[in-house]
């Protein structure tokens, strides 16, 4: 009996311009051939809106595959695993934003976490492709933010502050029609990756803090040794690597957006030494936090050299 081909998915993470809510990839950079192995599906920090424009195919969705047609629209959460393919290798043409919804909603609703956290579960429970002639108030929302990203007016973070919440709403409500996806509230299983998706969120939440292995297997119901293994089956790293990764993301921006000494940045992302904290930066990144800080346009957009299933964006 011959073994399946052991499924890769890679972990790409995008960061939010300083002083905005939304990463806006628009215009003819995005006209191009999607994806060349189905096998190789890979999943982001931040919630992916498309809207295709030009071009067929498919997308897998975990262990879904679904057709795209120019109108379709795509809404896939945080650590959602999936993957564009154009047809026989021809040209598509999607434009997309990435957003993070708890980041919007928080600063919406700062006094009521519980309204907050019922829609991120909403928002977050699956990933659906729609059809935006049968959802056209969510297509027309969509198209608003992306013109609104692509002609900056007065106020325009205002504006999309208003069109985004409108968009998580819309995406929390029962009544999208998806034209080739599910409903949101019929949930499917995701595969081996779902075991462990309470671990990842908790470590994209508590990365400052401690954290054990032990106590990221309880938090998924699975042994350690059993946690471990499907850890490193879907994510293609350690569970402490992971950590590792997402604490020195995070140091990034706090070097970026704030006048914190790296002994603070360091601190703040849960390393009680700057040398373990220069070391690991290092090693990701490829320089120092100092040399990161002085020429930072320098490294921005580049790949990770940390995991071949660790990239940045696109």
């Amino acid at each position: 009996m011959v073994a399946r081909k052991k499924q890769e998915i890679e972990f790409r993470y995008y960061e939010v311009p300083e002083g905005e809510q939304v990463l806006a990839l628009l215009g003819e950079n995005w006209r191009r051939v999607y994806g060349d192995d189905v096998n190789s599906l890979h999943f982001h920090n931040l919630l992916e809106i498309g809207f295709c424009l030009e071009g067929t195919g498919h997308l897998v969705l975990d262990e879904r595959t679904v057709s795209y047609a120019p109108g379709s629209l795509t809404v896939i959460p945080q650590n959602f695993p999936h993957v564009t393919n154009s047809r026989m290798s021809s040209l598509s043409y999607w434009e997309y934003l990435f957003l993070d919804p708890e980041a919007i909603l928080t600063t919406v609703y700062p006094q009521d976490d519980i309204f907050v956290h019922k829609l991120l579960d909403r928002i977050n429970h699956d990933a659906v492709c729609l059809d935006a002639g049968k959802n056209e108030e969510l297509a027309a929302l969509v198209r608003m933010a992306m013109e609104e990203c692509r002609n900056r007016k007065s106020y325009s973070v205002e504006v999309l502050r208003g069109i985004l919440l409108s968009i998580l709403i819309m995406v929390a409500r029962n009544d999208i029609e998806p034209g080739g996806g599910v409903k949101p509230e019929k949930h499917l299983h995701r595969g081996g990756l779902e075991q462990i998706i309470d671990a990842l969120d908790y470590i994209n939440k508590h990365y400052m803090e401690e954290i054990r292995v032990a106590e990221l297997a309880r938090k998924c119901s699975l042994s350690e040794t059993h946690f471990r293994r499907v850890f490193v089956e879907y994510m293609g790293m350690t569970p402490a690597e992971y950590l590792t990764l997402v604490r020195i993301q995070n140091s990034c921006e706090l070097i970026k957006k704030s006048r914190y000494s790296m002994e603070e940045v360091a601190r703040r992302v849960g390393y009680p030494t700057v040398s373990t904290f220069n070391r690991n930066f290092r090693r990701i990144v490829g320089t120092s936090p100092y040399q990161y800080k002085k020429n930072r346009e320098n490294y921005e957009g580049k790949l990770l050299n940390f995991n071949v299933s660790a990239k940045k964006g696109w």
